[in-house]
């Protein structure tokens, strides 16, 4: 497993009955995690976070706020600077795991030697378009979201990053790859994200494991003769690093030279010494 570091306001304390126990700056959070099946001992700063996000039975859930404390806020990791906002479905604007991610990209980046185009899907709150800027790329940032796009120029901004080369689009990811590809524009490296369940435009339902080859087929044509790199990232637990790297072998791999790996990504506990699981990435690397 690789665990995200570098981190300089953001801490996992601790971990215990479904529950992880986060620091963000100088707020404490409580938030729920389902693989977190163990019920150690909770220590003393359990009793006193700034809020706590409960499940509801019907699905979803909503915060209660024990403390006052702004609606949003800054951190940090190496030179970024993030925007921190809890959100209606337990989230706060960031996937701190994925520094890990970021950090390899800045080094695959800045080692290549030539220029790097890298196209984000399913992009966020743009972390891994900061890194990828920061390192010296320029970036094709792509979400469905509007929302989540102007936050990730908001986060840009406050990484001093908002006259780098970036392009920013709000489209289905699948679609805008697919006109790329009539368009004739292709990228060096691919980063995609995609959700565990998505809702089509008449309201139907897909499942992430039904429709993960295709999706990552499209994509892997978006690569350009000479590509640096593909990754794949997940948080749906039937899909085992195993069954990702694989997927990435019979697509990109099956058209490129390089190697493919894939391998759970973590965060550091505090209380325990122990790595926490959040999800997993398999990366295609070309050969350099």
């Amino acid at each position: 497993m690789r665990a995200a570091k570098d981190w300089q306001d953001y801490r996992l304390l601790d971990t215990s009955s479904g529950e992880k126990l986060e620091k963000w700056g100088a707020v404490m959070l409580v938030r729920p995690d389902p693989q977190i099946i163990w019920r150690t001992e909770k220590g003393a700063a359990w009793a006193s976070p700034d809020a706590r996000y409960h499940r509801s039975p019907a699905g979803g859930g909503s915060w209660e706020y024990l403390k006052k404390f702004p609606p949003s806020w800054e951190i940090g990791w190496r030179e970024l600077r993030f925007k921190i906002s809890p959100t209606g479905f337990k989230h706060t604007g960031l996937f701190p795991e994925q520094a890990v991610n970021w950090a390899l990209f800045q080094q695959l980046i800045r080692e290549a030697g030539r220029p790097v185009s890298v196209l984000n899907l399913f992009a966020y709150t743009g972390g891994a378009t900061l890194a990828a800027l920061s390192a010296g790329a320029s970036v094709c940032h792509v979400d469905a979201s509007k929302g989540m796009v102007q936050w990730a120029k908001e986060n840009a901004a406050l990484s001093g990053l908002d006259g780098k080369p970036v392009r920013w689009i709000v489209d289905d990811c699948e679609k805008f790859v697919a006109r790329e590809l009539r368009r004739g524009r292709r990228y060096d490296a691919v980063i995609m994200d995609p959700p565990s369940y998505g809702r089509g435009p008449g309201g139907e339902v897909w499942q992430l494991e039904e429709k993960i080859y295709d999706l990552v087929k499209l994509c892997a044509e978006a690569l350009s003769d000479n590509p640096l790199f593909f990754a794949l990232n997940s948080y749906t637990t039937g899909l085992s690093p195993s069954v990702m790297a694989y997927l990435l072998e019979a697509t990109v791999g099956k058209r490129f030279n390089g190697e493919v790996a894939a391998d759970e990504i973590g965060l550091p506990v505090e209380a325990s010494g122990s790595v926490l699981p959040c999800g997993s990435t398999a990366l295609f690397i070309g050969p350099r």
